[in-house]
């Protein structure tokens, strides 16, 4: 849009406009039809809106109302303003948040808890588990402790309740109440069909393939028979563990996961076992959920036990002494005589009968 000063000329609806600044013309398709001025001007009118047409600084529009360069200008001028009102809010919008992100790092574990002891493992691969028995680790249920009772029965005592006792060792029956793998109650009765077993929690095989290979007899002993290492549970729910880690087993008693690990992590912590990087990796992972389980304690058992001794051997019966040879008869001598009397005399008897009778009796016969 455009002014021009000092023109006018009629609209498509044949209405008069002044276009001498007071009113705005739309620019388009408009015919003069009267000029107030000289006529001579009028090729001088045309070129302007030809030029205004050609520039772009309208927008033809026929039906629409006239609107002023001024207004125009006004209205940028307000919404200028209007921008320029905003801005500041923009500006703080965009200006970036000075306040401190929330840490993600995980706090250091604290000392004593079993979390932190995980990290004090060594880790490396598992080892193969050729060479292993049960037998490698000595007598199954050896009285370690020597206090005349076999290790199951310690632990039967140890974690069943409502005991009945054949003497102060050997257990009858008994309730696990809680089984800690099921969270289930089980009734044990001696004799009966096999509920509850002694599991070693750190299993035998396990810690044959991750450094009890290469110990001494009284230390796999040791670990076999160690109550840091044995749980009274549920038989069926032991035997589905087999020698799995904390990486590829668990109890289904998820209450007692963290306690379950925190003792794998003590008995290889004081036995000296290694895990496996999947192992430890499971091993935080649970004992994460619960930062501040205390390491168990390792208990009064020592990590060597004293092997049993083997029964003495009977001595060696003596050799049979042979029975000395007869001594060889006397010569018989040439006078006849038919036996030597004990008094050095000569019997001439043709009998035995009463040879000698009156020297001391027969020492030899001769015939």
């Amino acid at each position: 849009m455009l002014f021009i000063a000092g023109f006018s000329w009629r609209g498509p609806n044949d209405r008069r406009v002044d276009i001498t600044g007071k009113s705005a013309v739309t620019v388009g398709t408009y015919r003069p039809v009267e000029v107030t001025m000289k006529k001579a001007i009028g090729p001088i009118t045309a070129g302007l809106a030809a030029f205004v047409l050609l520039c772009g600084c309208g927008s033809p529009d026929t039906n629409g109302p006239v609107t002023s360069v001024n207004a125009q200008s006004s209205r940028s001028s307000a919404e200028t303003a209007q921008t320029s009102a905003a801005s500041p809010n923009s500006a703080a919008a965009s200006v970036p948040s000075t306040t401190a992100p929330t840490s993600t790092t995980p706090k250091p574990a604290a000392n004593g808890t079993a979390l932190a002891a995980v990290a004090r493992l060594s880790v490396k691969g598992r080892a193969p588990k050729t060479g292993y028995t049960r037998a490698q680790f000595g007598q199954a249920w050896f009285d370690a402790d020597h206090n005349g009772c076999d290790t199951r029965n310690d632990i039967l005592r140890q974690d069943l309740k409502s005991k009945q006792m054949a003497n102060a060792c050997k257990v009858l029956a008994g309730t696990l109440a809680p089984d800690p793998y099921t969270g289930t109650s089980i009734r044990f009765v001696y004799g009966g069909s096999s509920e509850v077993d002694i599991d070693h929690v750190v299993a035998l095989s396990d810690a044959w393939q991750k450094g009890a290979a290469g110990w001494p007899a009284g230390k796999r002993l040791a670990i076999a028979n160690d109550p840091l290492n044995l749980l009274a549970v549920d038989a069926s729910t032991n035997r589905s563990k087999g020698d799995g880690d904390t990486a590829t087993w668990l109890p289904p008693n998820k209450a007692f996961r963290c306690t379950y690990v925190a003792r794998q992590v003590a008995v290889k912590g004081k036995y000296g076992l290694w895990v496996t990087a999947a192992e430890r990796d499971a091993m935080v992972r649970v004992l994460t959920a619960c930062p501040t389980m205390a390491l168990p304690g390792q208990g009064s058992a020592p990590t060597i036990a004293v092997l049993p001794r083997a029964a003495n051997p009977p001595a060696p019966q003596p050799a049979p002494v042979p029975a000395p040879a007869p001594a060889p008869a006397p010569a018989q001598p040439g006078n006849g005589a038919t036996a030597l009397c004990n008094d050095g005399t000569y019997s001439f008897a043709a009998h035995h009968q009463g040879a000698c009778s009156r020297h001391g009796g027969v020492k030899v016969f001769y015939k």
